[in-house]
């Protein structure tokens, strides 16, 4: 039995390193991507395959030692020498695949685990679309793989079901790998298969998927070595190889997941659910209903619905059929793969924006100020009109002061550019060009930069904004019709323009000497009609007063000459008593300002003391007596 098992081992090993390097040569050959993948899978499965076979040597002479230590037990005198020995001596082989299981085991399933993501990573950014071409001879790839997996499936199957036997399990690693290399040599034939259809890329994607299962097998290989240090060790217990993978053994064998459920309801229900018939009915038909419910999903795919406003394209091994185009309601087609509908919204109006998005409604109901980013910003040169020269300085004279120089007529802008279409033609739009959305967003983005180049910065952010939006619309549209995209411009909007955060201080420095600039003007313009209006005020007023003053003397000269002339009357009639009166009324007047005291007395001698300092003020003299002033309601 230990021949078979060790013989069987190395001819899963041979199997391995034979199919895989044949397989690495046909995949290089026609040029298959998922088959180079596969040749990873049997280069791993070799490598496993090798120590669990230098396992079984060592399990192999450990029962060849158990058994000749038995025979020596029998005799007497064996049996007491044997008992003075140490264990080491007695059992080497023994404790020679211990040292394997304890040290190289766990080394070597690291070594895997490192393979196994390190070719995970490196394959999946190998298989990018740009480096990677499609089968050259995809018909001798698939019968190559298809006899590669063949091989491999029945040479596993032997395998899986000799290490069933007690003794066995170190088969078991070996024989997984080998069906699992079936089915994946089977799945690389598929793809070939499907790229001779018609399906030029199906290689590629089943040679990502293989890069994605590399992963989770190198992720379950990690799992088990952390839990392979908190695993109970029981004496005399044979203990599954930490180098085998669940995950490989389910792929390869999936009807042991069967009898695992099998046994797991045996355990919850506590009798033989697995005897009932009807478990073994399901177990008999499960195949055929699997089959079934496969062949009602591929019939689901021959109704294809068309909603109210779409259009679809429907193709036949990615040819148009017919006409190429559904309206909406059911249309019946051939199953998927062979047939299959694109569907577009053709009366939908869509969008996409150049520059920075505007944001969520809500964020654009909020002030967006200049100084502050609110977004990914793409900035745009904008032309500037040459401003002209300072007095007194020639356009063409040389200058080391660099304030001086004048700016390069250009500005640098964020602006927001909402472009929104409408496809008026499927065909045209879905086989003119490979990537119609993006080469439409590319060529709006191109007349867009080359429009702003030649605009004036200062109109585009004030009033002709709705002219720029005109423009752009016709150039994006004629720009569209060129390529024939088969789609109308239905918008073009400027929104969210400002200059970029960095400068836009700046910016708000001259717009503030532009606005103070203009109140400034506008006060000097309120001075000059307050200051004017004031002058013409004030020489309205002198002018007034000195034709009064002059109406004022000329009267009063007039009236003086004849109160002159009359007096001349008065006095040749009687100067005696003309003189008199004139002297009395020019008394009065003559002291109004004096002080005067009246002697009431006649018949006495009076000596007067005149003392000049005034004591009282006249004021106060002159309210004594008087009677108060009237109270006024």
């Amino acid at each position: 039995m230990e021949r078979s098992i060790e013989k069987n081992g190395l001819v899963n090993l041979l199997a391995l390193l034979v199919v895989g390097a044949s397989g690495f040569a046909a995949a290089r050959y026609v040029n298959s991507s998922a088959g180079e993948v596969t040749s990873l899978y049997l280069g791993l499965g070799l490598l496993v395959a090798v120590v669990s076979w230098f396992q079984m040597r060592l399990a192999g002479r450990e029962r060849l030692e158990k058994l000749e230590f038995d025979e020596l037990t029998r005799s007497p005198a064996g049996g007491a020498s044997l008992f003075e020995s140490k264990e080491a001596e007695v059992f080497p082989a023994r404790r020679a695949r211990e040292q394997f299981e304890k040290y190289f085991v766990p080394v070597f399933t690291l070594l895997l685990f490192l393979v196994q993501a390190g070719g995970a990573v490196l394959l999946w950014r190998w298989l990018q679309p740009p480096a990677v071409a499609g089968p050259a001879q995809p018909m001798v790839g698939l019968a190559l793989f298809a006899l590669f997996g063949l091989v491999l499936f029945i040479l596993g199957r032997f395998a899986a079901s000799f290490a069933r036997l007690e003794g066995n399990r170190l088969l078991q690693p070996g024989a997984g790998y080998l069906l699992l290399g079936a089915y994946l040599s089977f799945l690389v034939a598929a793809g070939l298969a499907l790229g001779q259809a018609g399906f030029a890329r199906a290689d590629f994607y089943v040679a990502k998927a293989l890069c994605a299962l590399l992963g989770l097998i190198a992720a379950e290989t990690l799992v088990s070595l952390i839990l392979e240090i908190y695993r109970p060790r029981v004496k005399g217990k044979e203990a599954r190889p930490l180098y085998e993978s669940r995950l490989v053994s389910l792929l390869g064998q999936p009807e042991g997941l069967v009898t695992t459920a099998a046994h797991t309801l045996d355990y919850q229900f506590g009798f033989q659910v697995s005897e009932t018939w009807f478990y073994r009915f399901l177990e008999q038909a499960l195949g055929w209903i699997l089959l079934l419910q496969c062949g009602a999903l591929l019939a689901s795919t021959c109704f294809v619905i068309i909603e109210p406003g779409e259009q679809a394209v429907l193709e036949r091994f990615g040819r148009p059929v017919g006409g190429g185009l559904l309206g909406p309601g059911p249309h019946l087609k051939l199953p998927w793969p062979i047939d299959r509908a694109y569907r577009y919204r053709t009366e939908r109006v869509q969008s996409f924006t150049i520059g920075p998005a505007a944001g969520e409604p809500e964020e654009q109901a909020r002030v967006v100020l200049w100084a502050f980013a609110h977004g990914k910003e793409d900035n745009f040169l904008v032309a500037n009109r040459q401003p002209a020269p300072a007095p007194g300085r020639s356009e063409g004279a040389d200058t080391t002061d660099l304030a001086a120089k004048p700016s390069p007529p250009v500005s640098l802008l964020v602006v927001s550019i909402p472009v929104q279409y409408q496809i008026t033609n499927l065909l045209d739009w879905v086989y003119n060009n490979a990537d119609p959305a993006n080469l439409f967003q590319e060529l709006a983005s191109r007349e867009v930069v080359k429009y702003l180049v030649s605009a004036d910065t200062t109109e585009i952010m004030s009033q002709g904004r709705l002219a720029a939006t005109e423009e752009l619309r016709a150039r994006i549209q004629r720009a569209a019709d060129a390529y024939q995209l088969g789609a109308r411009i239905a918008f073009v909007g400027l929104e969210d323009i400002h200059p970029p955060v960095k400068v836009a201080p700046d910016y708000e420095k001259v717009v503030s000497a532009i606005q103070q600039m203009i109140a400034k003007t506008n006060s000097a313009a309120a001075d000059a009609i307050k200051t004017n209006a004031l002058a013409g005020a004030e020489v309205t007023r002198i002018l007034n007063e000195a034709t009064a003053d002059r109406a004022w003397r000329e009267a009063n000269a007039l009236a003086s000459a004849a109160l002159f002339t009359n007096q001349v009357v008065a006095w040749r009639a009687a100067p005696t008593v003309y003189a008199e009166r004139a002297y009395l009324q020019m008394f009065p007047r003559a002291v109004a300002g004096a002080r005067k005291y009246l002697l009431l007395t006649t018949n006495t001698y009076d000596i007067l003391q005149l003392d000049l300092q005034d004591k009282i003020r006249s004021d106060l003299l002159e309210s004594i007596g008087a009677p108060p002033p009237a109270k006024t309601k």
